[in-house]
């Protein structure tokens, strides 16, 4: 079973494009299915977590609305931020899914048992991905995992009690 689900933010949530405003102001854009996806998880009574390599208050924002509670930026090592929150939440390694795009998620997929990758994500995350989705980063990707999950896991009728 599936207690955790493990999110790289640019290029998983978003499409990759980081754009600055004439302030310098950082904008991204995230899908608002991924959204209600993610929401959906946790009120099956499921945890999410963020781990992503850069700092944005605009990820802090996103995961506050979702009601994500564990949020790690600016990570260079996501396994090791991985295993704290392993450890804090008392979750098991085979209890989590990942999805990732790109080489700085290689270190999570190499210890994870249930991997996901967007479409376009980086040929080496997908050699070795368990499951490469047919969504791409930003487009729904996040929500087609989780959608595999909730199916996998049997979990359709309690889902659909909630909405």
């Amino acid at each position: 079973m599936i207690k955790l689900i493990v999110l790289d933010v640019d290029g998983t949530l978003t499409d990759g494009k980081i754009t600055y405003d004439n302030e310098g102001n950082e904008l991204k854009s995230f899908n608002v299915k991924d959204g209600l996806g993610i929401a959906a998880w946790i009120k099956l009574g499921k945890q999410v977590a963020i781990i992503t390599g850069r700092k944005s208050q605009i990820v802090e924002n996103r995961a506050k609305e979702l009601g994500i509670t564990h949020i790690k930026q600016g990570i260079s090592n996501k396994a090791k931020a991985l295993y704290e929150i392993l450890e804090q939440s008392q979750i098991q390694i085979n209890e989590v899914a990942i999805i990732g795009d790109d080489l700085n998620d290689l270190s999570m997929f190499k210890i994870a048992k249930h991997t996901f990758a967007p479409k376009d994500s980086a040929k080496e995350i997908q050699k070795i991905a368990h499951t490469t989705l047919s969504k791409k980063g930003g487009k729904g990707a996040v929500r087609e995992m989780i959608d595999i999950l909730i199916k996998q896991e049997n979990l359709e009728a309690k889902l659909y009690e909630i909405f």
